[in-house]
């Protein structure tokens, strides 16, 4: 039998682990819709917790999570600052603008990293024929910036100058414990200058499905509408929020050596002659590398895919690496072997 691929297109691609299985099957659950799953119950508690927010929402998915955030802070015909290839503007269905009403107000960043200053000269002035800007949305770590951290300092400055133009405040925290293990800080330090928060289960966390929206107590019952309306009212859903406790409690101890081999893997993807890194902006476990023309995304992932390795292109000529809880040593090992001769 040929051996299984090793998977390094997302950390999306995780399957749960022994003991979420068996979290999942033991689980004590009740109708989540009446609020009465206790195993959502603990979710949400230990979620708030580790943000240090009033309180925190189970919900499907983290595109599920940004929309109904952006929706609670927006009204129609407003704004949200963004940063130009945030995750809320590439990755999720142009959701603001069929759900909220709401225009991005795009700003390039450094590697995806916002310039307070930058964003501060984006922000639109006062006036009735200019659209309100209500919101601003910071991605962290920053998925299209190859996985790289905006620092606890820069967030707080950000959100300096959005609260004092009258503008609430969002976290993209869809890796934000990956952000918290690179940067040496609590999540809670990443959260605490934001109104809300969403963080995935389900990527370098290793859970099947879910993430949590936090925030004031005020704030999570308007979300939990909004959930509803949009088909997120899960019933028995503690049969997967357990599997989000174990991930929380076990699994995020472990993102440091998924960064470690994050930053192995992309020392053997500089040495390829075909390919080229800036290992400066390694910082977490997504690694984009460059390919060198007349080569490109395509025919290097899908060579790589005969050699048992699989990537995902990410631009007109970038591959994206991503290193998680299934890659392990000896699984690194064999992309090294793969990377060891010319595309």
């Amino acid at each position: 039998m040929a051996a299984v691929p090793v998977d390094l297109r997302s950390d999306t691609v995780t399957c749960p682990t022994p003991a979420m299985r068996r979290a999942m099957a033991e689980a004590e659950v009740g109708d989540d819709v009446y609020g009465e799953d206790p195993t959502v119950n603990a979710l949400q508690d230990e979620a708030a917790r580790l943000t240090a927010k009033e309180a925190a929402l189970f919900v499907p998915s983290g595109t599920m999570g940004n929309g109904i955030c952006v929706k609670v802070h927006t009204q129609p015909g407003e704004e949200v600052v963004c940063e130009a290839t945030a995750h809320v503007y590439w990755f999720e269905n142009a959701s603001m603008a069929v759900l909220s009403g709401v225009l991005p107000r795009l700003v390039p960043g450094d590697h995806g990293i916002l310039d307070p200053q930058r964003v501060a000269e984006a922000i639109r002035p006062p006036a009735y024929y200019l659209p309100r800007p209500a919101l601003l949305c910071v991605e962290n770590t920053h998925n299209m910036g190859g996985g790289t951290c905006t620092p606890v300092a820069t967030l707080k400055a950000l959100c300096r100058v959005a609260q004092e133009r009258g503008m609430a405040t969002h976290l993209d925290g869809a890796r934000i414990f990956n952000a918290a293990a690179a940067l040496g800080v609590p999540a809670a330090a990443l959260a605490a200058p934001f109104d809300s928060v969403q963080f995935c289960l389900s990527k370098g966390l290793a859970a099947p499905v879910g993430s949590l929206i936090c925030g004031t107590r005020a704030f999570v019952e308007k979300a939990r509408v909004f959930r509803k309306m949009l088909g997120g009212g899960m019933r028995q859903a503690g049969v997967l929020a357990a599997a989000g406790l174990v991930a929380l409690r076990e699994v995020v101890p472990s993102l440091p050596e998924d960064h470690r081999r994050a930053r192995v893997l992309a020392e053997r993807l500089a040495a390829h002659p075909d390919l080229s890194v800036e290992l400066e902006w390694v910082q977490t476990n997504i690694v984009m590398a460059k390919v060198k023309p007349p080569k490109t995304p395509g025919q290097v992932c899908a060579t790589l895919k005969e050699r048992g390795v699989l990537a995902s292109p990410a631009g007109a000529q970038v591959v994206r690496f991503v290193t998680h809880h299934d890659v392990d040593d000896a699984a690194l090992e064999r992309v090294g072997e793969a990377l060891g001769k010319p595309f």
